[in-house]
């Protein structure tokens, strides 16, 4: 690898915080505003797309912004393995500001021009973890993207939305305070913190008890943001964020760079030979395993649809953990391209719930029966995402899974491959009802499947003819309630989200979700659906998942892995 002098990396991080003041200042001019964001966006992926044709050949880019404390530099750099994050993460802003455009005008949302500054500094923040060059960097940027992204989480101004927010802290600047840990422990042993392929040398002769416990407190740090369970409850409450915050900053940005973090101290701190050693790959693959298949089982009892996509990324990232853990050559390639592969699929399927409730004002999966017809391609998008987060073939899922279970195999360590192939099911259990809903049932006659209410997967009344069927009976994430308790005691998502600005949303008070009296519009496949900032972007994400899905070494993500994988392990894959 070869290190050259770069503004480059430096450059990229500050489009992105740099574009925050003139988004400020176009406050009074919407249009203005948002075409700050949209060049932003462009320019920040433009520097980060350049930097990818000398990191394949073996180049490194680096920037040094001095020195922070005595041996620890403040400094950037744009190796394999952080433009893996930063071109994903640069890309989706890109194709995150055109939804958020649809999306919070179609909804007259208040506060937008905090929202998208909020926004371009939380980009900003993620392309900084991208680029670290040392753990004090990384935990630098990983407390400032808690901090950016904090306005985006209780941006509703809801009683719901500022409790996600405190949980939100403190589960976050408590994972920061353990990567500081860390990080002094890994200073203290080694001298140093710089990410080094193959790990830093000076940990092989330390302590292996204190080398043990920097490892819990790093993975445990960066697990918070990863979601992995006992640390993933701060998720599905967040999901009260706009769904442009869920879907990239929940469900690409953040927990990717918990994700990410972990994948820098398991392939540049300690190095895949000393984890192995210290005995700490296996105990790390038990709780991912255990956590992709517990939130699954979780997902499936969910009827509100974006705790639902929550649940899902709680399992989905547990993937990339798991390829990682098990510190097979294969199983890291189809662990770090989940990455991306996910980043594609879950931005899609956010985007879809996005738009359902733009356009119908309807959160809950029970009351999407015919939906299809409202929203024909933006149900298709679903249904192929979901396809791919199954592991079905020709959607990137299928392409890293497959790596993920042939890593599996080959690591002699079958169990997991029962636990990926287990997860796939589930998988489809708790997608596939969405899709059949959407398209084969209609509104006057709906099997309530999803709800899981009854042992053989529906209510009793919809698989046994004689039963009487009762009065409806909205569903949400607690429980049944009466349709008077819903509203006006316990305040269903839709209703949170709404009610504390009905001077910003009196559009929405005719219809509170579901189809109308008399049923779904029939709007055709022609986009008559939605606007086409929102449809676009729904449609550019899952031709993503699709790319990746049938030529991934093409899409650039493959490539830039081999070489990861090959600089950590020394095996060419």
């Amino acid at each position: 690898m070869t290190d050259i002098a770069s503004l480059r990396p430096a450059l990229a991080v500050a489009i992105a915080a740099v574009a925050v003041v003139p988004i400020l200042a176009s406050a009074s001019r919407p249009n203005v505003r948002e075409g700050w964001t949209v060049l932003a966006a462009v320019s920040a992926f433009a520097v980060v797309a350049s930097m990818l044709p000398a990191a394949i050949s073996g180049t490194t880019y680096v920037t040094n912004l001095g020195t922070l404390v005595d041996g620890v530099e403040l400094s950037l750099q744009a190796d394999p393995l952080g433009l893996l994050f930063g071109t994903v993460a640069s890309l989706l802003w890109l194709i995150t500001s055109f939804y958020s455009v649809g999306y919070m005008r179609g909804l007259s949302e208040h506060a937008q021009t905090r929202y998208f500054a909020a926004f371009a500094a939380s980009v900003a923040a993620a392309l900084g973890v991208a680029f670290a060059s040392n753990l004090v960097t990384i935990f630098v940027f990983y407390e400032l993207l808690t901090v950016a992204t904090y306005p985006l989480v209780t941006h509703d101004e809801t009683a719901e939305a500022r409790a996600a927010g405190r949980k939100y802290l403190a589960y976050t600047f408590g994972g920061g305070v353990a990567v500081l840990a860390g990080t002094i422990l890994v200073a203290t042993m080694t001298g140093t913190t710089a990410f080094t392929p193959g790990g830093i040398a000076g940990l092989a002769e330390a302590d292996p008890l204190l080398a043990r416990a920097a490892f819990v407190l790093l993975v445990s740090g960066f697990g918070v943001k990863a979601a992995l369970m006992p640390l993933h409850s701060w998720l599905p409450d967040a999901m009260v964020a706009p769904t442009p915050v869920s879907g990239l900053l929940h469900a690409v940005a953040v927990v990717k760079s918990g994700v990410f973090g972990i994948a820098r101290v398991l392939l540049d701190v300690f190095g895949v030979d000393l984890t192995g050693s210290l005995g700490m790959g296996l105990p790390l693959a038990v709780v991912a395993a255990a956590t992709l298949l517990l939130a699954s089982v979780i997902a499936l009892r969910q009827d509100n649809l974006k705790r639902r996509l929550a649940y899902s990324t709680v399992s989905q990232l547990s993937y990339i953990v798991l390829g990682l853990a098990i510190l097979d050559p294969t199983s890291i390639v189809g662990g770090l391209l989940h990455i991306p592969a996910h980043a594609f699929m879950k931005l899609t399927l956010f985007f879809t719930a996005g738009a359902i409730h733009v356009e119908t004002h309807t959160d809950d999966i029970s009351e999407m029966a015919g939906i299809g017809k409202r929203m024909p391609l933006t149900m298709l998008a679903f249904g192929v995402a979901a396809a791919g987060m199954a592991g079905i073939p020709l959607v990137a899922g299928f392409v890293s899974k497959w790596y993920l279970l042939i890593g599996s195999v080959s690591a002699g360590q079958s169990i997991f491959a029962v636990v990926l192939l287990l997860s796939g099911v589930l998988n489809i259990a708790y997608f596939w009802p969405v899709f059949y809903q959407a398209f084969f049932e209609s509104e006057d006659a709906a099997d309530a499947k999803p709800l899981i209410e009854f042992p053989l997967g529906g209510e009793e009344w919809s698989i046994r003819p004689e039963a009487a069927a009762p009065e409806p009976d909205p569903v949400t994430d607690g429980g049944a309630a009466s349709e008077d308790d819903e509203h006006h005691e316990h305040h269903d998502d839709h209703d949170e989200h709404h009610d504390d600005h009905d001077e910003h949303h009196d559009d929405h008070d005719h219809h509170h979700g579901g189809p109308p009296a008399d049923g779904w519009e029939r709007r055709g496949w022609r986009g008559g659906e939605s606007t086409w900032f929102m449809l676009g972007p729904i449609l550019a994400a899952m031709t993503g998942a699709v790319v990746l899905g049938v030529i991934p070494r093409t899409a650039v993500f493959l490539r830039l892995i081999e070489v990861i994988v090959a600089a950590a392990t020394g095996v060419s894959v």
